[in-house]
């Protein structure tokens, strides 16, 4: 735009304002105050405003994200919590991401009235609130999806040598706050990077735009560390799981047919997905939505870091934005309603859902139980 371009960086803070006023259009943070000017990447001024419904669509669809999230979330770490009989080792990593997701959905009320006011509203502290709590609750999340697929790892194919105590399963939860919080600490003190907002300067996230060596090596091993080594663990755990069951029911059905029986599983149930499939449709499920959640992201920051920056418009940066809360919402579901004893406690302490599970049997095999504990997808009521 031209009335941009002319503008020299040592009369930004003050030209700025009244540049983005045209008489045609209102560019984004035409409204915003002088002294918010410098914490926002010049990228985004060169928009123009978008409509108001857009912004309202967007503040709607993060009250609905938000009621479902902590409804869900909430209901995983207070039933998890109080439950005598939830209360194993492995399921310290559930509470650990429905509290990690829980945390992801407090920060929104920040973009929400951001949405509704049409801009920059609350300012570059409410921007570092909502980037912080953002980098703490998604890099945690991934790092303890890690640790899902570990334990499972471990619980399947490894069930004498593999036991988890609750002393290491709260040792490990301790590493994972440990391992997160600097990523979120360092862009905050902008010692290392540093929160900015993007897209329609209603939501922040660490600068992927500034096109300085530290920034770029900030992003790009933030982008290794928080996203490749996740999810290369969550992959490879899934994946070892997968191959294990599936070798191991081979392993029956030949010792089965030497035998010449059926089935050497005295409570198999014909009517039920085999467990193979079972726990590749979990494996799947579990890996499909770390990668929905922070793919975009990583792709998006890519971009802006090492690519070219024309693509990115404020109205693409807002469906990663989308895609991370969504998932926060599907992963109380995916990881805990899918839970039988789960289900039950449910419908002793709330008979009012009209939840009917029967009390699972503890007779069931180990593989089978291993399966729908945590990882496994919609149990039929």
């Amino acid at each position: 735009m031209p009335f941009l371009e002319h503008l020299s960086d040592n009369y930004t803070a003050v030209l700025r304002p009244e540049a983005r006023l045209s008489a045609e259009t209102r560019y984004l943070g035409w409204n915003v105050a002088p002294e918010d000017l410098p914490h926002i990447p010049e990228h985004w001024l060169k928009y123009p405003e978008p409509e108001a419904s857009l912004h309202y669509l967007l503040g709607l669809l993060y009250i609905a994200f938000t009621i479902f999230a902590l409804v869900g979330n909430g209901l995983v770490i207070w039933v998890f919590s109080s439950a005598k009989s939830l209360r194993t080792p492995s399921n310290v990593f559930v509470v650990n991401l429905a509290i990690c997701d829980f945390l992801m959905m407090v920060k929104t009320p920040i973009f929400i009235y951001n949405s509704f006011t049409r801009g920059f509203t609350t300012g570059h502290l409410g921007c570092q609130i909502f980037a912080f709590i953002g980098s703490l609750s998604g890099i945690g999340a991934g790092a303890t999806n890690a640790c899902i697929a570990y334990d499972r790892y471990n619980t399947i194919a490894r069930p004498f040598e593999g036991k988890l105590t609750h002393t290491k399963a709260i040792f490990i939860t301790c590493l994972v706050w440990a391992y997160t919080i600097p990523w979120a600490v360092l862009p905050l003190l902008e010692i290392w990077g540093r929160f900015v907002p993007e897209g329609y300067l209603t939501a922040c996230t660490f600068d992927y735009l500034t096109q300085t060596f530290d920034n770029r090596m900030f992003v790009g091993t933030i982008f290794v560390f928080s996203y490749v080594l996740p999810m290369s663990l969550i992959i490879y755990y899934y994946s070892q799981i997968v191959s294990h069951v599936v070798n191991h029911e081979k392993a029956l059905r030949e010792q089965a047919k030497k035998m010449n029986v059926e089935s050497l599983r005295s409570n198999q149930n014909q009517a039920n997905t085999s467990v193979e499939v079972r726990i590749a449709k979990a494996a799947i499920t579990v890996c499909f939505l770390f990668v929905a959640s922070w793919t975009p992201y990583a792709v998006l920051a890519l971009i802006g870091a090492f690519g070219d920056k024309s693509l990115l418009t404020p109205g693409v940066t807002m469906f990663p934005a989308c895609a991370c809360k969504f998932v926060a919402c599907l992963d109380p579901y995916v990881y805990a309603i899918s839970h039988p004893r789960y289900r039950v406690e449910l419908q002793k302490r709330l008979p009012w859902l009209a939840i009917t599970e029967s009390v699972p049997s503890d007779t069931a095999s180990t593989v089978t139980e291993a399966t729908t504990t945590n990882t496994s997808g919609p149990v039929s009521s």
